[in-house]
C-alpha cells in the first residue's frame, strides 16, 4: 500500500532540508530484517593502511548485507576498489570450527565472506581467514596467496610488526609461518583438551573485551603468550536443541563463586625456540585482562584480583625477567577495565586512563610509576584515547564533555598546557578510527535523523573527503519511508534520590495532542550501556511509533558515561536501584497528557530481560504487559568475572544474591509476560527461563512462551529475526491498545 504525501523528506546531509512529494512506503518488520538495510550502506571493520595511504573496509553486498567483500579508498586519488571478492576464494557454505562459532559470537559479528583482517607494519600486505584458511593479500601483485589449507580450523590470524611471519592459532596452539620460505612451525605443542595456547578464555573474551591471547613484540623476536588451563572450572553440560536434535554440549562455565580457569603469561624467544614464564605472583585466582609491549624488551601486563578492586599494570623485562608495578589502581566496589594505555616513543612516559576522580580521565606518567600530569578533569568522562601525535604533542581522545548523550572528538596537549578542543563538529554520535601516525581521523557519525554516514578528516577536524555519505535520496533504502519517519524527543527527570535521569521518546506517528496512546518503555539498564543518545536508533522502535505507540526510554543509575558514582549504585544491589529510577521514567511518562497510564508495556533483552522481569515482578502496578528476552534470572547462574564484579563473591554476601534473583518477587506476577529465549544459548544459558517458567508454573501463574531451537543469545538470522519482532508487536497489540 503506498500514500502520495507532500513532506519535507530529509536529506540527512548535514541536516539540510529538501522539499519533496514523497511515495511513502509502509514499514513493515519484514523490511526491517530485509536487504538492503534501511540505514544504507555502512562499511565495517574501517582502518587506515599504516602508511596513510588509504583505508581499507568490509562492504556486505547489495544481494546479501551478510556477504562481506574487502574494500579500499585509495586517498590520493578518491577512488573506491574491491580488493579480494571472497567468492573467488571460497564459494559455499563455510564449516565454522566450535571455537569459531563462540568467538564469533562474543564478537557479536555475524555473516560470511572475509569477517576480519589486519595490516602489515609495513602497509604492503592484508591478511584475512576464510573459511578456516589463512590467506595473505599482496599490494605490490594484488593477489591473495593461501598460507594454510588444513581440515584444521586457524583463528586470530596476525602479520608480525617487521612483516617477516604470519602467527596464528590451531587445535589451541600457537603456529607461525615463514613468510619468505613458506615453513611452517608449531612455537607450542602441549594444547588440547583443557589447555589453551595463545587463547583467550570465556570470561576474557565475553566480559573483558580480550579477543586474544598472543602479542608479538615490535622486533618480530619475542611472542608473548598466555596458557589457560581450564582443568579447574565445572564443565556443565547442556542442551544445545534444534529443529530436528539435541545435542549434548560439554562446556566449561565458570559460574559465579565458583572456580576459574588458572593462567600463565610466558614469553617465547623465537630465535632460541624457549619460553619464558613471567612471575605473576602467589595469588593464582586472578585475571590478566591486558597485555601490550612497551618496547621491544619491556612486556606490560595488567593483572586484576579476583575481586576486581585491585588492578595493578606491572612491567616485566624480558632480558632479566624482573618484574615491577608501575601503578596500582583501587576501589571499594569494582575497578573498570579499558584499553586507554600508550607507551610514548620519544620518552620514557605513557598516558594512562583511571576514575581515580570519579570519572575515567587521562593522565600522564614516567616509567617509574611518578604521575607527571592529569590532561583532563572534569565532571564527565573519556570514552576512549584514541591517538598520540609525540611530534606536535598532541592527545586525542573521544569523550562526553560537552553533554552525555554525544560523543565528540577532542584533543589536549601532553605538556599540561592550554585547554581541551573539541574537533568534531555536527552534534550527534562520532566514532573516531585514527590513522597510526596521528595524521587523520575516519569519523562515523549518525544523529536520530541521519543514519551512520562515513567522512575522513585531517587531525584538526577538516573533512577531507566522504568515504560512505549515505545520503538519503531517491534510491536509497530509506527514502520511501521518510515522510512518516518519527524524530524522537530528548529530556532529563530528577530522581527522587537527587540524581538526573535522561529520557528518550518517540510520539506515534500523526501525533494528536487530544488523544491518549498506549506506551512501550524500552530498557536495558545494566552497566557498560547507554541507551538514551542523539543518535541513529533501531528501527524497530520507528515502526512501533508509527503503529501508534509512545516509545520510551530512560538510563537509569548502573548505566555507563556518567561517572563511577552514577555506575556503582548497584553494587551488590542489582534489581534495585534500576527498577527505582525505571519507576520514575514510567512515573513521569504515564503523566503525560497524551499517555493511557494503564496501556504501558515493557521490554528488553539480556540484561534489559532481567530488568523486564523486575519492573512485572517488583513494579507491576505500573505496566500492562511485559515481554522478556533472554533474560538472567538468577545471578549465581551468570559467569564470574561479570556477575562478581558487580555483586561480590556469593559466599560472602548470599544475601545480596538472593534479593537480586528474580525468583524471591515472581509471586507478585498479574500481567501479562511474554518470555523468549535461544535454545542454544551460550552466554545467558537457557536454565535462567527453564528454572522461572518451572517457578511460573508451580505458583500457577499464566505466561507466554516462545523458544528458538538453535539460537544462541543474538537471535541471529533474518527469519527469526522478523519472527521474534513480529511476535512482540502482536503481544503489545493483544495487551495495549483498547478493543
Amino acid at each position: 500500500m503506498k500514500i502520495l504525501k507532500k513532506a519535507l523528506a530529509l536529506s540527512l546531509c548535514g541536516g539540510s532540508l529538501i522539499s519533496a512529494a514523497v511515495q511513502a512506503d509502509t514499514l513493515t518488520i519484514e523490511r526491517i530484517f530485509a536487504d538492503p538495510k534501511l540505514s544504507g550502506a555502512t562499511p565495517r571493520a574501517l582502518t587506515y593502511s599504516p602508511d596513510g595511504s588509504r583505508v581499507t573496509y568490509l562492504k556486505g553486498r547489495e544481494s546479501d548485507q551478510h556477504r562481506y567483500d574487502l574494500w579500499e579508498y585509495h586517498v590520493a586519488d578518491g577512488d573506491h576498489r574491491l580488493l579480494v571478492d571472497s567468492d573467488t576464494l571460497h564459494q559455499g557454505e563455510e564449516q565454522l570450527s566450535d571455537e569459531e562459532k563462540a568467538r564469533r559470537e562474543r564478537q557479536r559479528i555475524y555473516g560470511s565472506g572475509i569477517m576480519e583482517y589486519r595490516w602489515s607494519d609495513d602497509g604492503q600486505a592484508l591478511l584475512f581467514p576464510l573459511a578456516g584458511d589463512v590467506f595473505y593479500y599482496d599490494l605490490t601483485d594484488a593477489k591473495a596467496r593461501r598460507l594454510t589449507e588444513t581440515p584444521a580450523f586457524e583463528t586470530d590470524i596476525k602479520v608480525s610488526p617487521k612483516g617477516g611471519f604470519v602467527s596464528f592459532v590451531r587445535d589451541q596452539n600457537l603456529y607461525l609461518v615463514d613468510l619468505t620460505t613458506g615453513e611452517e612451525r608449531a612455537l607450542t605443542r602441549d594444547g588440547g583438551g583443557a589447555i589453551k595456547n595463545g587463547m583467550a578464555e570465556f570470561v576474557a573474551q565475553e566480559e573483558m573485551g580480550r579477543m586474544t591471547g598472543y602479542w608479538w613484540s615490535p622486533d618480530d623476536a619475542h611472542i608473548a603468550f598466555i596458557r589457560v588451563d581450564e582443568s579447574p572450572v565445572d564443565e556443565v553440560t547442556r542442551s544445545e536443541i534444534y529443529a530436528d536434535r539435541i545435542e549434548m554440549i560439554s562446556q566449561r562455565y565458570p559460574a559465579a563463586g565458583r572456580p576459574n580457569v588458572t593462567v600463565k603469561l610466558g614469553v617465547i624467544d623465537l630465535a632460541e625456540g624457549k619460553t619464558q614464564w613471567l612471575d605473576l605472583g602467589k595469588e593464582q585466582d586472578i585475571y590478566l585482562p591486558r597485555v601490550r609491549w612497551a618496547n621491544a624488551k619491556q612486556l606490560s601486563y595488567q593483572w586484576q584480583s579476583r575481586d576486581q578492586q585491585t588492578l595493578r599494570l606491572r612491567l616485566a623485562d624480558i632480558d632479566s625477567g624482573k618484574t615491577r608495578t608501575l601503578l596500582t589502581e583501587k576501589s571499594d566496589s569494582w575497578v573498570n577495565l579499558h584499553s586507554d594505555l600508550r607507551f610514548l616513543k620519544s620518552e620514557p612516559q605513557f598516558v594512562w586512563a583511571s576514575e581515580q576522580d570519579g570519572f575515567k580521565h587521562l593522565y600522564l606518567y614516567d616509567l617509574d610509576g611518578k604521575l607527571l600530569r592529569q590532561l583532563t578533569q572534569g565532571t564527565w568522562v573519556v570514552d576512549k584515547l584514541e591517538a598520540v601525535d609525540e611530534e606536535k604533542g598532541f592527545v586525542y581522545f573521544t569523550g562526553r564533555k560537552d553533554t552525555p548523550l554525544e560523543r565528540h572528538l577532542y584533543r589536549v596537549r601532553l605538556n599540561g598546557e592550554g585547554k581541551i578542543s573539541r574537533i568534531s563538529d555536527r552534534p550527534g554520535m562520532h566514532k573516531v578510527t585514527f590513522a597510526k601516525d596521528g595524521s587523520g581521523y575516519i569519523d562515523t557519525f549518525s544523529d536520530p535523523r541521519t543514519p551512520p554516514q562515513v567522512s575522513l578528516h585531517d587531525a584538526k577536524g577538516n573533512q577531507l573527503t566522504w568515504l560512505e555519505q549515505n545520503r538519503v535520496e531517491p534510491g536509497h533504502p530509506l527514502f520511501p519511508y521518510l515522510s512518516d519517519w518519527v524524530n524522537p524527543e530528548f529530556g532529563s527527570l530528577r530522581a527522587p534520590e537527587g540524581h538526573t535521569l535522561y529520557y528518550r521518546l518517540y510520539k506515534p506517528a500523526g501525533f494528536d495532542p487530544q488523544k491518549r496512546y498506549p506506551a512501550i518503555v524500552y530498557l536495558y539498564g545494566g552497566p557498560h550501556a547507554q541507551l538514551v543518545t542523539n543518535s541513529w536508533d533501531k528501527p524497530f522502535h520507528q515502526y512501533l511509533a508509527q503503529q501508534g505507540y509512545v516509545v520510551f526510554t530512560v538510563d537509569n543509575r548502573g548505566s555507563n558515561y556518567r561517572g563511577k558514582a552514577f555506575e556503582t549504585a548497584l553494587y551488590q544491589k542489582m534489581g534495585t536501584p534500576e527498577v527505582e529510577d525505571q519507576v520514575t521514567g514510567v512515573t513521569y511518562l504515564g503523566n503525560l497528557p497524551f499517555v493511557d497510564k494503564d496501556r504501558i508495556g515493557v521490554f528488553g533483552h539480556s540484561y534489559g530481560g532481567y530488568l523486564s522481569l523486575m519492573m512485572m515482578f517488583k513494579a507491576g502496578d505500573h505496566f500492562a504487559a511485559g515481554i522478556s528476552g533472554a533474560p538472567v534470572t538468577d545471578w549465581l547462574l551468570y559467569d564470574t568475572h561479570y556477575t562478581e564484579r558487580y555483586m561480590g563473591h556469593p559466599d560472602a554476601v548470599p544475601q545480596a544474591y538472593e534479593q537480586a534473583s528474580v525468583f524471591p518477587y515472581a509471586k507478585a506476577l498479574d500481567k501479562p509476560l511474554l518470555i523468549y529465549h535461544g535454545m542454544a544459548d551460550d552466554n545467558v544459558l537457557f536454565t535462567n527461563t527453564t528454572r522461572l517458567i518451572k517457578l511460573l508454573q508451580d505458583d500457577g501463574k499464566q505466561f507466554d512462551l516462545m523458544t528458538y531451537p538453535s539460537k544462541k543469545h543474538s537471535l541471529r538470522g533474518e527469519a527469526t529475526r522478523v519472527h521474534w519482532h513480529t511476535m512482540m508487536a502482536e503481544f503489545f497489540d493483544r495487551h495495549l491498545k483498547a478493543d
